[in-house]
């Protein structure tokens, strides 16, 4: 109800709203290039910031296995230069710490076979007793 007092009043129309302007849709698929043949690279350089996994590999066993260590340094390498892949650092560091391991094991035996066999020579079997 209204006032009887008051003039009568028309009802204003509603403002006409204009419908939203819209980009153009966005497209959900992409050409993709074909896949590289056996033995090629795909082209594309590898993600920042992935380590290549045989770098990590040949510096982790390089304080177990230092053969291991060279082996996957080696390989590591040969990936690093082909993919652009991080790592180089690491792969160096582990065919470093394998090569020197293996030097190691090397004047190990020689310092072992050079000390020991002549102690052995000079050992009498018999003077050993069981009781």
């Amino acid at each position: 109800m209204t006032d009887p007092n008051l003039p009568p009043t028309t009802p204003q129309p509603a403002p006409v709203q204009q419908a939203p302007a819209y980009q153009q849709a966005p497209t959900y698929y992409q050409q993709t290039p074909p896949a590289p043949q056996y033995g090629q690279t795909s082209g594309q350089p590898a993600q920042p910031g992935k380590y290549n996994v045989l770098a990590i590999v040949s510096l982790v066993s390089a304080f177990f296995f230092s053969l291991v260590a060279v082996i996957t340094g080696h390989i590591a390498l040969s990936q690093i230069k082909r993919t652009g892949e991080q790592g180089r650092g690491l792969a160096i560091a582990g065919l470093v710490l394998g090569y020197l391991g293996i030097l190691a094991s090397i004047i190990g035996t020689i310092i072992f076979f050079a000390v020991f066999l002549p102690y052995m020579a000079t050992v009498d079997p018999n003077t050993f007793t069981t009781n």
